[in-house]
């Protein structure tokens, strides 16, 4: 991190093993098989997850989502706002150390390669310490080579949610995505090689607006004071059970903070400086001194895990999935619009009907097989004719068709008609309302 010298000062924390560090584990591996195998994955001939910014589409678990469908791109936003409050009160930064991806790439792969290629935290301290070598030179030079090779990995990993596994991996997508994966590419980097933690220290505003959701029941990791103090080297406070001052949950700590200071905002709920004391005080009989508890508990009280801060963020989350639910059911597998053709106005035709031109743009939202038929009707004028030509479209295949409407000489009065159009199909029918011009809108005769 930076000091108060505004230099910068590194953090090496000591290899650990436990509980909760097997329980990360379990938690990197499940999102790395998610981000790395979803893109792959089709359903239905479309992609399980990917977000296709140049066609306007989002594909997500066998649905295609459109511009048409913003409303439920606000409500899953809402979903996450109140899920991360939800979680947060109840165990405060649970996502920066079990989920944030700065956290599982760090953890995953950044760590092991630094152990593997310069060894544990004594000899990097002291290699670095040592000044400029050929020792110090060439694994630093092939540590970087490694990140800059997870780096790109990565990159591409995650362009892949956006341009498509397949395309991109075999050389056939865009430019532009490519140039987004140098782009990526080259903040990771920066990020494993310099930045690390002081990402979640400076950037991440997280850390900022957790106090504003947490509060004295809410669960952190914390030091037992009353229990560990005073702290003491030598047999004493290891019968006692107090802290012997081995300073094992310092020299773990990825945030190179010393959690027997209290709560603090680095702190990421890793729960490393937990296994560690557990390492050392279990073998003395005692249980650790550094546990997941709160502020109440400390203080003696009784902790609500179900208590009104909780009960509101889980009622708003519950009522935006139904709400979400409902909405999906009643969704139409297809979208519809009906635009004036540019330039036309209208046409008198021979038999005593007007006639108006447009042009109907119709997109297949559903993610089946086959094709299906469109019909199109025309509605609000007695007499009304709509003419356009078969649609048949397939899972997520769009068309734009000319569309002609014909109204009765006797029934268009007025400059202009309210008339909606209907487009039916798989059962489900779309009303668009638009005008249509009568030769009244230039000052015609009257009818």
């Amino acid at each position: 991190m930076l000091g108060f010298s505004r230099t910068r000062e590194w953090v090496y924390p000591q290899t650990i093993q436990g509980h909760y560090t097997t329980l990360r584990r379990w938690s990197f591996g499940l999102l790395h098989l998610i981000l790395l195998v979803a893109p792959w994955i089709t359903l239905n001939g479309n992609p399980l997850v990917q977000i296709d910014i140049p066609g306007r589409r989002v594909f997500l678990f066998g649905g295609i989502f459109t511009p048409y469908d913003t409303f439920f791109l606000v409500l899953f936003l809402l979903f996450l706002a109140f899920a991360l409050f939800f979680f947060t009160a109840l165990w405060g930064r649970v996502w920066c150390g079990y989920a944030c991806p700065q956290t599982v790439f760090l953890e995953t792969w950044i760590r092991p390669i630094e152990l593997w290629i310069e060894g544990d935290r004594v000899r990097r301290k002291r290699r670095d310490a040592g000044g400029l070598t050929f020792d110090l030179v060439w694994r630093k030079l092939v540590k970087w080579g490694l990140f800059a090779a997870v780096s790109v990995f990565l990159a591409m990993a995650i362009v892949s949610l956006f341009a498509g596994a397949r395309p991109l991996w075999t050389g056939r997508a865009s430019g532009t995505a490519y140039a987004f994966v140098a782009v990526i590419a080259l903040a990771w980097f920066w990020d494993f090689t310099w930045f690390r933690e002081q990402f979640c220290n400076y950037l991440c505003p997280y850390a900022r607006f957790q106090s504003a959701l947490a509060d004295r029941e809410t669960l952190i990791v914390s030091y037992d004071e009353p229990r560990g103090e005073p702290r003491e080297k030598g047999r004493n406070a290891a019968r006692d059970g107090r802290c012997i001052d081995c300073n094992k949950c310092v020299i773990v700590c990825p945030q190179g903070i010393d959690i027997r200071d209290g709560f603090q905002l680095e702190c990421i709920q890793c729960a490393r400086c937990i296994d560690a004391c557990a390492s050392v005080m279990e073998p003395l009989g005692h249980e650790t001194l550094v546990a997941y508890g709160s502020i109440a508990e400390a203080e003696g009280r009784h902790v609500r895990r179900i208590r009104p801060r909780t009960i509101v963020y889980a009622a708003l989350l519950g009522s935006i999935l139904l709400g979400g639910g409902v909405l999906l059911a009643g969704r139409v597998p297809f979208e519809a619009s009906v635009n004036r053709t540019p330039g036309s106005l209208f046409q008198l035709d021979p038999d005593g009907y007007v006639r108006n031109t447009y042009l109907l743009e119709v997109t297949n939202k559903q993610a089946g097989t086959g094709a299906v038929p469109f019909e199109v009707e025309v509605e609000g004028v007695s007499g009304a004719i709509a003419l356009s030509p078969p649609i048949m479209l397939g899972p997520s295949e769009s068309t734009t068709t000319p569309l002609v409407v014909r109204v009765p000489s006797s029934e268009a009065g007025g400059r202009s008609l309210p008339i909606a159009v209907r487009v039916r199909s798989m059962g489900r029918d779309l009303l668009i309302q638009t005008t249509f011009l009568t030769d009244a809108a230039l000052g015609g005769g009257d009818r």
